[in-house]
């Protein structure tokens, strides 16, 4: 070979090196995160779980990508999303409880970590708390035992009301199921009626205030879901306008006019299932992670609201509060 064929050779070889270090080197791993609702009133969650990541060691954009899909709170949209992460090849899925019911059914091998307010058993999520098994574990609130304290705090705020009204989201019967289930019997203990009304779009919610008055109910327990969250003003806003005592598990209710808000934080949910995600692209399979239970709950009472409604908060329940809004 010619002294001149053998340097051109190797400068070719060379000018190679650096396309193939590349090539070598580990793309970025890239999460899922599938939303039943819209990205705004998600943003102090994924907050919540960008730090729940980093205390993994990730940071979004630096060592992990976040892929996301929002259903606008069309539930119908879910499987169709779910199924484009799963293609997308992602490392896992983070979603809420009906992102998390469409994503299982998506796939059996893709791992998921939920936030949910279900019972993750009785959901069909995973086949036991401590062993959930397959490619599904995460955060639960447990909603549906949550709203049975909801109704005890609205019949202590209200002892003289007979009949308390549930709102839920029909297209998510799964938890809508629960949360029923569980009020009908303990509204009975508490020898209330309990009238359920369902409502999936904002005129539904108007038609849903305008009942509550025809039923003359007491109170009104808004059930938890995402559709709801998202909407935590507007409930509000029509709770005042129609003098009703409500009790939402959402922090921006309280804040925005609701009369109080009880329930798991949804941020402290979301930042333990960034937690467990850090944990999987570490290599830790969600058959092997117990679902975690959220053990921070919060009562936040708005006094103010409580003087436009005519109500003397107890004294029981007030020393009860992590938040007086006055």
């Amino acid at each position: 070979m010619k002294r001149r064929e053998f340097i051109g050779l190797l400068g070719g070889a060379a000018a190679g090196w650096p396309c193939a270090a590349r090539a070598q080197q580990p793309a970025m791993p890239v999460i899922g995160f599938l939303g039943s609702t819209s990205r705004d009133p998600y943003l102090h969650l994924l907050a919540a779980l960008r730090q729940g990541l980093k205390e993994s060691g990730y940071v979004e954009s630096r060592n992990v990508a976040i892929e996301y899909r929002w259903a606008e709170g069309k539930y119908d949209r879910l499987p169709a999303l779910a199924a484009e992460l799963v293609g997308y090849l992602v490392a896992a899925i983070i979603a809420n409880t009906p992102a998390a019911l469409a994503a299982k059914a998506a796939t059996t091998t893709t791992p998921i970590v939920f936030s949910s307010g279900l019972d993750p058993v009785k959901a069909g999520l995973v086949a036991s708390l401590n062993r959930p098994g397959g490619n599904v574990t995460g955060i639960s609130s447990m909603s549906g035992e949550l709203v049975a304290k909801q109704l005890e705090l609205l019949h202590e705020v209200v002892p003289s009301a007979t009949v308390i009204v549930l709102l839920v989201n029909p297209t998510n019967p799964a938890l809508a199921g629960s949360l029923s289930t569980t009020l009908q019997a303990a509204a009975r203990v508490l020898g209330l009626r309990l009238d359920v009304l369902h409502a999936s779009s904002e005129p539904e919610i108007d038609a849903a205030f305008e009942m509550v008055v025809r039923l003359r109910a007491g109170g009104l327990v808004i059930g938890a879901d995402g559709f709801f969250s998202a909407r935590s003003e507007q409930l509000a806003a029509l709770a005042l306008r129609y003098a009703v005592p409500a009790i939402s598990p959402y922090p921006p209710f309280a804040v925005a006019g609701g009369l109080m808000k009880y329930g798991a934080s949804p941020s402290d949910g979301f930042r333990l299932a960034g937690v467990y995600a850090g944990r999987i692209l570490k290599g830790e399979k969600p058959a092997d992670l117990p679902v975690m239970q959220s053990t921070k709950y919060e009562l936040a009472i708005n006094l103010k609201t409580a003087k436009a409604l005519g109500l003397e908060i107890p004294v029981t329940v007030l020393a009860r509060a992590d938040e007086v809004i006055e």
